[in-house]
């Protein structure tokens, strides 16, 4: 009997130890990635009076964490200087600024915060997140394609990722559409196209 309780006791404290180490893999397999600001954007496009208009956010900051073999563990946070719109007019990216819009004196950054990912295809899925823009945090879904994985010419490892979403402004507290014939519209649509650099793996230190 004690022998029974022995082995149980042994075969128990192995189950434990394969389980810890299966988790220890699961954390060193995740990779970081940070959002390169130079070669990541968020672009954007509404309705203009009876036509469209389109602009770009281009300082986008953030890391992604990641394992290729497991994206469906994978977790982002993105940053978005809204002062650093560019839509290809210099007085209309002051008015999209202004407290009639965007107001980036008071609501300068927005930011996706992920909850989870579920994949519909080996290299893409459907991402779940918070989206905080004026202050005001929604939870969204939006679809996903890892665009790749590679070396790039600095030494370096890089990926590649594009998802895109409609949001209505009104559901962030912008009103600028309330009023009659107003020029400007309430749905938008948002494509982020985002290239990370895989951070270099800290040299350990014996303790």
């Amino acid at each position: 009997m004690r022998k029974f309780e022995r082995d149980k006791g042994l075969s128990m404290k192995r189950w434990l130890l394969l389980v810890c180490i299966g988790l220890s893999s699961s954390v060193s397999a995740m990779d970081t990635y940070y959002i390169d600001k130079k070669h990541s954007f968020v672009n954007f496009t509404i309705r203009h009076v009876v036509s469209k208009t389109s602009g770009t956010f281009h300082d986008v900051t953030g890391e992604i964490k990641l394992d290729p073999a497991h994206l469906n563990e994978a977790s982002i946070v993105a940053k978005i200087n809204l002062d650093s719109v560019n839509s290809s007019h210099a007085k209309r990216d002051s008015n999209i600024k202004a407290p009639k819009y965007l107001d980036v004196d008071a609501f300068g950054q927005a930011t996706f915060v992920s909850r989870k990912v579920v994949l519909t295809g080996a290299q893409s899925g459907l991402i779940t997140g918070d989206l905080t823009l004026h202050g005001v945090s929604k939870t969204l879904t939006m679809p996903f394609k890892v665009l790749g994985f590679g070396a790039d010419p600095w030494g370096g490892q890089r990926a590649g990722f594009e998802a895109s979403t409609v949001i209505k402004a009104s559901d962030y507290g912008f009103t600028w559409m309330q009023k009659a014939h107003a020029p400007v519209g309430d749905q938008v649509t948002i494509t982020l196209l985002i290239e990370g650099i895989k951070a270099k793996p800290e040299i350990g230190v014996m303790k």
